[in-house]
């Protein structure tokens, strides 16, 4: 028996405990994880922190991760929801072409969507969080209200059918209620 498909976008310095942690629990939960990115190669993925004494997030090698399928390839009806990780990576491929018309499918079909940390930027991008209520690392909340959307600072926020959380320290928070979702959209 197939196991349902979800979409994990990443890219080039994708936070990586932002990235894993979803993706094993959606294991756990059932799911099969889907890796997409700009094109079908192996992504380093980084660790980000701000270490003691430092104003800003610190960056450093974490693990790689190669991706499944390239955005120009994926058929949003093939997978039943869509986790858009943090990291720097998020910056650089919300101007993907195929990766905006990804989003707004998932948002324009109400299937269950989650955020962390700098992923907003890509639904951002994408012209969908008008008037969304959204957790997010709050130096992306000006990228977030510049769209439309309302930053909320909260390890969980439900607005519809998009999750968000501020930061991997809130994965504990807001993962498993989109699982939740996505068990709900199966009718599990």
């Amino acid at each position: 028996m197939t196991k349902p498909k979800v979409l994990v976008i990443v890219g080039d310095a994708t936070e990586t405990v932002d990235t894993l942690y979803p993706f094993y629990r959606l294991i756990e939960g059932g799911f099969e994880p889907v890796v997409a990115a700009p094109e079908k190669r192996k992504y380093q993925m980084v660790l980000h922190e701000v270490k003691p004494g430092w104003t800003i997030t610190k960056e450093w090698e974490g693990y790689s991760i190669d991706a499944d399928v390239a955005f120009k390839d994926i058929i949003p009806e093939d997978y039943v929801g869509i986790f858009f990780s943090g990291g720097r990576a998020p910056e650089y491929i919300r101007e993907d072409e195929d990766l905006l018309r990804i989003t707004r499918w998932y948002w324009e079909n109400g299937k269950p969507m989650a955020s962390v940390c700098h992923g907003v930027e890509i639904p951002a991008r994408a012209g969908i969080v008008k008037g969304l209520r959204m957790a997010t690392v709050a130096k992306c909340k000006f990228d977030l209200e510049v769209c439309g959307g309302i930053y909320v600072n909260e390890p969980c926020v439900i607005d519809r059918h998009m999750v968000s959380g501020r930061t991997f320290h809130d994965n504990g928070h807001f993962v498993g209620p989109w699982i939740k979702m996505l068990e709900a959209s199966l009718g599990k």
